[in-house]
This record gives C-alpha cells, sequence and structure tokens, in this order.
C-alpha cells in the first residue's frame, strides 16, 4: 500500500492512492476515504470514487489547494471527516495536505494546546509551514491570545 502516516486512531495519511492501495486499506480496516485533490490536478483518478466504493469504502471529495489556505475549503474538509465512517484513509498528491487536515482534526478534536499542537507535529514530522497548518495555528494562537485577555 503507498506511504501511509499514522496521525490517531481515526485518521491516517497518504498521498495519491491506487486501486489497489483502496482495496488493501478496506482489508486494513479502514471505512472511509477522504481526497483533497482537485479533479483539475494532474494524476487526479476521476474513477476514484468507483473503485473506493467497489472495494467497501464510503468517499467524499473535497479539493483542497496545496499551496494556499483556504479557511472555508478546511472546514467542509473537517465537516466531512466528522460526517464519515471511522478510520478514515485521507489522501492528496503528496500527502501533505491530507496529514495537515487530518491533524487538524485531530488536534480540534482532541482541543490541544498550542504547545501541544507544536509537540505533536514535531514528533509526527510534519511541517508547520505548510499553508493549512499555519492558519490553523494562526488562529489557534488568536483564540489563545482572546481567552487570556477575558480571563484577565
Amino acid at each position: 500500500m503507498a506511504d501511509i502516516k499514522k496521525i490517531s486512531e481515526q485518521f491516517s495519511t497518504a498521498g495519491q492512492v491506487s486501486p489497489e492501495d483502496l482495496e488493501q486499506a478496506a482489508q486494513a480496516g479502514f471505512k472511509s476515504v477522504l481526497n483533497l485533490r482537485s479533479p483539475t490536478e494532474v494524476g487526479f483518478h476521476n474513477d476514484e470514487q468507483e473503485q473506493a466504493k467497489a472495494a467497501g469504502l464510503e468517499y467524499a471529495n473535497i479539493p483542497l489547494n496545496p499551496t494556499e489556505a483556504n479557511q472555508e475549503s478546511v472546514n467542509q474538509a473537517i465537516q466531512e471527516i466528522e460526517n464519515l465512517p471511522k478510520p478514515i484513509l485521507v489522501h492528496c498528491a503528496a500527502g501533505a495536505r491530507a496529514s495537515a487536515i487530518a491533524f487538524i482534526a485531530t488536534a480540534t478534536h482532541e482541543d490541544w494546546t498550542l504547545e501541544q499542537i507544536k509537540q505533536k507535529a514535531e514528533e509526527l514530522n510534519l511541517k508547520l509551514e505548510q499553508p493549512h497548518l499555519q492558519q490553523f495555528l494562526q488562529n489557534k494562537q488568536i483564540q489563545t491570545s482572546g481567552e487570556k485577555e477575558s480571563v484577565l
């Protein structure tokens, strides 16, 4: 199967998956696949939804720009993650967007502090420069600053 990174018990991530990878994912116990690639990206598999369904997996596609964060798209991806059966294999072209979104979903669900986020990202070897992670950290810092001010 493709190079898979386990983010949590509920989320693992990968780059582009093949039909064989989808079969193996289903055999490994995954219930769903979330594809973060745009149909206009080179290498997008137009029949991936059918391949996932044939393997017995739920499927969703929420395109995320690999170089530019968009909070609305991130929110859509997080909402889809909340609705899909777990565990979920999240993928994109090379794995960076997938890892960022799965990490954000986990950090939000488990209500990690800024320090926990940075520590876990380091443990998972995630690059905090990834645009979606950068945006998440900025929002978290603003939220944390606001909470401190309201306590004072």
